[in-house]
Formats: C-alpha cells, structure tokens, sequence
C-alpha cells in the first residue's frame, strides 16, 4: 500500500470509528498526517494499535509543536507510530489552545511514552492527566516558564558582543 493509500484507509477507519472526532489530514514529507480531537486521543491510539489490520504497535516519538500565529490551537502534541510488519508510519496530531494545556497520557498504552512526556512537559508546559511521574526531565526544578515556546528571544538582546553579519542576519 502506498502512501496515498495508506492515508484514504486510515481517513475512512477513523471516520467511520470516531465520526467528527476525526478533524481530517494530509500528507507530510511522505507521512500520513492525521488530526483528531484531543479528548479522543486515547481512543484513537489504542484502536490504532489493536486493530489487527492497522498494528501501529511502535510508538517512535511523541513531541510538542508551539505555533503562537495559530490563535486558538497554539499548541500541539505530534504521535508518530510505526506498524513495523508493514513498514507504515504515520502521525497523529492534537491540537489545543495555550491556556488548556492539559493531555491524557498514554503511559497506559506506551510504557516508554514515560520519558517522553516528561520531556514535553518540560519543554512546552503539557500536563499529562494520568501520568505516573510528571516532573521536569532535562530542566532545573526551579524554571518557571517552558523553553522550547516561541515566547522568547533566540539570542540575548543585552549582548553587544557579537556581529550579527557573522550569522547570516
């Protein structure tokens, strides 16, 4: 099954499973891209990975996506899966305003989604509902604010030690 294939099979499994609770998609970089509701999540995730025709079993990654031009979904968390029988892979996005941060964790589905999102919680602020340990990872216990937001310079505007044309600005 190609890509194109792959992302119509899914388009339908989802449609017909969750109804509206599936927004939609497309194709990124030869990746199946597909959008469901947040409060689904758990569903969506754990259908796709018992339904035996589907067996997206892997879970590759899981990261955050901070957009702040997005106004009224800011905020994303990006689920890439792997069905490594058939060699298919694809992301699963949820998207969420910045104040309602608040995600259910999948630590019940994933173990190792653990870390993971412990690390998204650190960088971008997301509140795992259910997580067993959610506590900054990388980070120092005491930083107040979420690093990897666009909420903050690049550089440090105070310092005049450097010149800019060096860095292609």
């Amino acid at each position: 099954m190609n890509t194109t294939e792959l992302f119509d099979h899914l388009s339908e499994k989802l449609k017909s499973q969750f109804g509206d609770d599936f927004i939609g998609g497309e194709i990124q970089y030869d990746f199946p891209v597909l959008i469901v509701e947040k409060k689904r999540i758990i569903d969506v995730l754990q259908f796709l990975k018992t339904t035996p025709e589907l067996n997206f079993n892997f879970l590759t990654t899981l990261c955050g996506i901070h957009m702040p031009e997005n106004k009224g979904a800011e905020l994303a968390v990006m689920y890439q899966l792997h069905n490594m029988v058939e060699n298919w892979r694809i992301r699963i996005k949820i998207f969420m305003e910045d104040g309602d941060t608040k995600v259910p964790s999948i630590t019940s589905i994933w173990p190792a989604a653990n870390w993971m999102e412990r690390q998204e919680y650190d960088f971008f602020g997301f509140k795992f509902v259910g997580h067993p340990d959610l506590r900054r990872i990388l980070n120092m216990d005491e930083m107040n604010y979420f690093p990897m937001r666009k909420e903050y310079p690049l550089e440090d505007g105070s310092r005049d030690d450097k010149n800019d044309k060096m860095f292609g600005r």
